[in-house]
């Protein structure tokens, strides 16, 4: 698959001693990700593009059993924001809506990462597909991305969507 090759490479000029974990499961939502991997939901890092009014696009990482504080985006974001359709997330991003890396993006987009992330030793972002996990620490999230640290997350441990 043409995305987790991306990935790769990005990570190959980056960071190389990450590695993808491929599954035969669906790691496509936190739960079903958590489940696979024998981790708390909280551990796997979603990924969320949204649009501004202005049409700016942006990322947001936060823990996966993290809702997304609509308020705190709209200060972030300056603007009315919405999160992006599956097909603008396909078209910015490269990757389809359940394996959205928050790097090796087609389009360049800025990464806030939440706060929630730091709790966890390591975190689980997707890695091209709906059955990749890539084990990834904060620290190397943040070397990788090149995103900011924001705080857009409310209620850890109440939304493990199932």
């Amino acid at each position: 698959m043409k995305e987790i090759e991306r990935v790769r490479d990005y990570l190959k000029n980056r960071d190389p001693s990450l590695r993808i974990i491929e599954l035969d499961s669906d790691t496509s939502t936190a739960y079903l990700a958590a489940q696979a991997l024998g981790t708390e939901v909280g551990q796997i890092a979603k990924s969320i593009l949204f649009k501004s009014k202005t049409g700016d696009y942006f990322m947001v990482v936060s823990a996966g059993d993290v809702k997304i504080n609509n308020r705190a985006i709209k200060e972030l974001a300056g603007s009315r924001v919405k999160m992006a359709s599956a097909e603008e997330v396909n078209e910015i991003t490269g990757f389809n809506i359940g394996g959205v890396c928050p790097f090796a993006m087609e389009t360049e987009v800025p990464v806030y990462l939440d706060e929630s992330l730091q709790r966890y030793d390591v975190v689980y972002a997707a890695a091209g597909s709906s059955n990749t996990a890539l084990p990834i620490t904060y620290a190397q999230l943040v070397q990788i991305t090149g995103g900011s640290l924001v705080n857009v997350g409310v209620n850890p441990h109440q939304d493990e969507e199932k």
